[in-house]
């Protein structure tokens, strides 16, 4: 277990290296960077010369000045690559030109409030989609099997900004029972529980708008695994040898049914600390994938290129945690190699 752990974090570095020079040339090849952004106004009307924005962008190591030959062969792109890479591995991912921050400031302070959303839309996706996808496995082409597929369907097509939307003009507009945006309420001071009280009141309606969107897929997923183990030899043993349908169900067909879900939780990590970009805009939310949509839109490329690399690294432990738990819910399963 221990060697295999060992060469899977080996892997994983170079996994990650790898992806963070792809995003850093992406970066790169931008047509526009935040000075290009910031200042098209001055050079339109002409207050501002391009030398003397160049002259902020290599200030700001945006533009690194090579010669000719090492331009044309790519050696500036790698070089900047590798500048960058010293300094991320030694903590330091740059300052953020539009937050006027450091980049691991800036995350820290706003990927606790998309934590919190996530974790309780993901609670709540487990929570009802597997129960949902058990029963509608257990009753298949049944009423309920028909009306959960329906439904559940509705929501996996539904884009994130037209369902948020739609409920923020029923439930916030409309009938008034939540606030637009926002995570607490501008001309109240609450203090304590009350504060908490006012945070969870905001947090409902994107909490609710991630879950509906997002029990479709795990509820589909669950249902036809389940029918797959249902149908199964050592289920019918199960079944002739007397034992109740509660127990076939939830004691045998069950954790063979966790093995496929498992390999969802790869992607649970860098869900959880990596926000809901148009989940955030849609309702004013100040985390941390709002940031980084704001970041992106602007040419911020120090913030950029810190928020990627943070969930290239999440997706890779995520994997990995992902790998381990096969051996937590399948016995049979031995990691060795």
């Amino acid at each position: 277990m221990v060697k295999y752990i060992i060469k899977r974090l080996l892997l994983s570095i170079l996994i990650v290296v790898g992806v963070t020079l792809i995003i850093y040339l992406l970066i790169r090849f931008m047509p526009l960077n935040y000075f290009d952004t910031k200042y098209a106004a001055q050079l339109s009307q002409g207050t501002m010369t391009q030398e003397q924005v160049d002259n902020f962008k290599r200030l700001s190591h945006v533009l690194v000045e090579y010669n000719v030959y090492a331009d044309r062969f790519g050696l500036s792109y790698i070089e900047g690559y590798w500048d960058w890479l010293i300094n991320a591995l030694q903590g330091n991912f740059g300052e953020s030109f539009k937050y006027q921050d450091t980049v691991m400031n800036v995350i820290k302070n706003n990927m606790w409030t998309s934590f919190g959303i996530a974790i309780a839309a993901t609670v709540l996706q487990f929570a009802i989609a597997i129960p949902l996808g058990i029963t509608a496995a257990t009753h298949q082409y049944g009423a309920f099997d028909y009306i959960a597929t329906v439904l559940v369907i509705m929501g996996i097509s539904l884009p994130t900004f037209f369902f948020g939307l739609l409920v923020l003009w029923l439930f916030a507009e409309k009938l008034n029972w939540f606030p637009i945006s926002g995570m607490v309420s501008a001309n109240k001071n609450y203090m304590g529980f009350a504060r908490v009280l006012d945070i969870v009141h905001h947090m409902i309606l994107p909490v609710l708008t991630l879950v509906i969107l997002s029990i479709g897929g795990l509820m589909r997923y669950t249902r036809t695994n389940m029918l797959e183990v249902l149908n199964a030899d050592y289920i019918r043993t199960a079944r002739a040898k007397g034992c109740s349908e509660h127990t076939v169900i939830y004691r045998h067909a069950f954790r063979n049914t966790l093995i496929p879900v498992v390999t969802m939780l790869a992607g649970i990590l860098p869900s959880l600390f990596g926000g809901a970009m148009i989940t955030e805009q849609v309702f004013g939310l100040p985390g941390i994938g709002g940031k980084a949509y704001d970041a992106l839109k602007e040419g911020d490329i120090p913030f950029v290129m810190g928020y990627n690399a943070f969930l290239a690294v999440l997706s890779v432990l995520g994997t990995l945690l992902s790998d381990l738990m096969y051996a937590v819910v399948d016995p049979r399963v031995k990691i060795t190699k």
